[in-house]
């Protein structure tokens, strides 16, 4: 049952804790669906990016991966979305399970590989990070390894991809912050990147966040694992 029906029958409150505090992490708006294998490019066509569009985002967050590939349009990269890619084996390998990553690895090289791209985008971070890991995972098999490493190199950031684009912004008078997703802050080391196309929007209105690189609380499954440090971090963030 979609945790907005769970909320609007009022049955929240008698549900195990654990299930409650799961319910919390949820989005009260969700928008699901895949998106089409091509969108074109908008103006000068630049070239042709994939798009790696995730479990959990497609799922969540569709709105804001339908916003990732306007926002590419706009700047000329005509998107490609392979209707066969698959997990990015991001939770897999972070539990230690090598092999099943591996699998997925193996996958979205193959669906991949069928097209021509200039780059892979991801606008998540855990992500992102693994899929540029795939030279390293399967560095010791023969006939991976290559294509792994070949693959890896395409990968970018939404983020990073679009300030390589010559990123031309709408303009806000909204006063923001940034606060760094940890796997794009520290094992990708991409924090310049974001803040300038927040800067390109905000202008002085950019205001730097004290911390920003600490946790939040989420870090994958850790706030289901560890709810009460997660709580702790999470509140200091707020704070």
């Amino acid at each position: 049952m979609p945790a907005r029906i769970i909320r609007a029958l009022g049955i929240v409150t008698i549900l195990p804790q654990f299930v409650r505090e799961t319910l919390d992490l949820l989005p009260f708006k969700m928008k699901s669906g895949r998106l089409p294998l091509i969108t074109p490019a908008e103006g000068t066509d630049k070239g042709r990016v994939g798009f790696i569009d995730g479990c959990v985002m497609q799922v969540m967050f569709g709105e804001t991966n339908q916003a990732s590939v306007n926002l590419l349009t706009r700047q000329g990269w005509e998107v490609c979305n392979p209707q066969e890619q698959a997990c990015c084996g991001a939770l897999y390998a972070h539990s230690g399970q090598l092999k099943k990553a591996r699998e997925c690895a193996r996958k979205n090289i193959t669906v991949f590989e069928k097209y021509e791209l200039d780059a892979i985008v991801i606008n998540a971070a855990g992500c992102g990070s693994t899929l540029k890991d795939y030279g390293k995972l399967l560095e010791d098999d023969k006939e991976w390894a290559e294509r792994a490493s070949q693959f890896s190199t395409k990968v970018k950031d939404l983020t990073e991809w679009l300030s390589e684009s010559d990123f031309k912004p709408d303009v806000t008078t909204e006063k923001v912050t940034y606060h760094d997703a940890c796997h794009l802050a520290h094992p990708q080391g991409i924090t310049g990147q974001p803040r300038s196309l927040v800067s390109a929007v905000a202008g002085k209105r950019f205001v730097e966040l004290p911390e920003a690189d600490i946790c939040c609380g989420s870090a994958g499954s850790y706030n289901l694992t560890e709810p009460e440090m997660a709580a702790r971090l999470q509140n200091r963030k707020i704070d």
